[in-house]
């Protein structure tokens, strides 16, 4: 990533903040300073830039520590934030479902814990004497109990939440339906894939970190075929790792898929470097080994056929569409249906009509060759799922009556 890059998503960051930039500054040091990340001069011309712009606020796009924040709060007279306290808030405002708030409230403490200890300093040294605590110390204690607490008490709740979605998606695996999720750099369109695979309204906005919470719905595919697709959060070049194990919970969406569908803003410049940063994060969570589907999308920003092209060949078979134009959708779900039947057998039996339901699942999740109705039961020829067949005939063995 060039200066350049850091310093526009920094600058699209602030502003999916709410945050207006009144100027910018870049500090080129050869090595982090202990007192304030950056040299003393550049402290100083930071702190005349903040009184010409009578700015309130002063982002930094690396991570501060605690002392550092406070020395320069102290400086610069004026409220601090870096780059991971920058995104919390972005999640904060994002966060919609108790999961998702959740999940940004832990990680908002888990990041203010270590910062508690400076705080209260200002009334320990106006109230401490030899031998005796002063009352911002004890305040601090006191808050640092809370904070610790609520963290407990918070992740205690995550984890309810964990094995509730197992107890789902292992309700859903029995039912034998393929799950496919979306993963991408933020901003890169797949909420508005999302809405136009499955006509939904889920919001979808040229910001980042629009979509917070995973979405799960189903589609039925050309051959008859129900999936169940997922929308999760969207990932970020040197995304805080504490924000990854936050947000394990939704993430687990992604790790359980039998299908990522990887979402590429193909009219990016940095196309290249975010893809990168998203199979780091696929890395981090185990998952980069699973099948994934390159999508490259927003073609209809890019000018003519030549140049979809050669962005195009950069990429293993991939898929080009415009999700707002809903342009090549059907050859993505052709798609995902031809790698469906890669797993499938051919089937060929009759079953009994007191197993009415093993029908049922055959016409819901096969692809039906022939179906007739005789006295002895329906004749069913099929492709159906490896598992699906095994399940049948397992529940077909298990009730045929015993010879005598």
């Amino acid at each position: 990533w060039g200066l350049e890059d850091r310093k526009n998503e920094l600058k699209a960051l602030t502003k999916s903040c709410g945050i207006d930039v009144l100027s910018e500054i870049v500090c080129r040091i050869k090595e982090f300073t202990p007192k304030f990340l950056i040299g003393k001069g550049k402290v100083e011309e930071i702190a005349d830039l903040v009184y010409r712009t009578e700015a309130d606020v002063v982002i930094f796009g690396s991570d501060l520590s605690p002392s550092q924040h406070q020395n320069l709060e102290e400086s610069l007279e004026a409220k601090i934030v870096d780059r991971t306290q920058l995104i919390l808030n972005i999640f904060a405002t994002r966060a919609l479902s108790n999961e998702a708030k959740a999940q940004v409230e832990l990680a908002q403490l888990e990041y203010l814990l270590p910062r508690l200890s400076r705080m209260w300093l200002h009334l320990s040294r106006q109230h401490g004497g030899a031998g005796m605590k002063g009352p911002g110390e004890q305040q601090l204690e006191v808050d640092r109990r809370r904070v610790r607490s609520r963290i407990i008490k918070l992740k205690k709740e995550l984890k309810e939440i964990t094995q509730q979605r197992k107890l789902r998606r292992s309700q859903r695996k029995k039912g034998l339906i393929f799950t496919v999720s979306l993963v991408g750099y933020t901003n890169s369109g797949k909420s508005t894939l999302f809405n136009s695979l499955t006509d939904e309204n889920i919001k979808a906005k040229d910001q980042l970190f629009s979509t917070l919470d995973p979405t799960i719905r189903k589609i039925k595919l050309s051959n008859n075929k129900t999936i169940l697709l997922s929308d999760t959060v969207g990932f970020l070049h040197n995304l805080p790792h504490h924000l990854i194990e936050s947000f394990k919970a939704t993430l687990e969406e992604v790790v359980e898929a039998d299908l990522l569908l990887h979402v590429v803003d193909m009219s990016d410049n940095r196309m290249e470097e975010l893809v990168c940063d998203v199979f780091n994060v696929l890395d981090e969570l185990g998952v980069k080994d699973k099948p994934i589907f390159t999508v490259l999308n927003k073609m209809d920003l890019i000018d003519g056929e030549l140049e979809r092209l050669r962005i195009a060949r950069k990429f293993e078979m991939p898929l080009v569409v415009s999700a707002l134009k809903k342009t090549g959708l059907s050859e993505l779900m052709d798609r995902i249906s031809g790698f469906l039947n890669q797993d499938t057998e051919e089937i060929e039996l009759t079953i009994p009509h007191t197993h009415m339901n093993l029908v049922r699942q055959i016409e819901a999740k096969g692809t039906m060759i022939d179906e007739k109705y005789t006295e002895n039961g329906v004749y069913i020829k099929a492709y159906v799922p490896k598992m699906l067949k095994f399940s049948i005939f397992k529940e077909l063995q298990k009730n045929r009556p015993k010879s005598s």
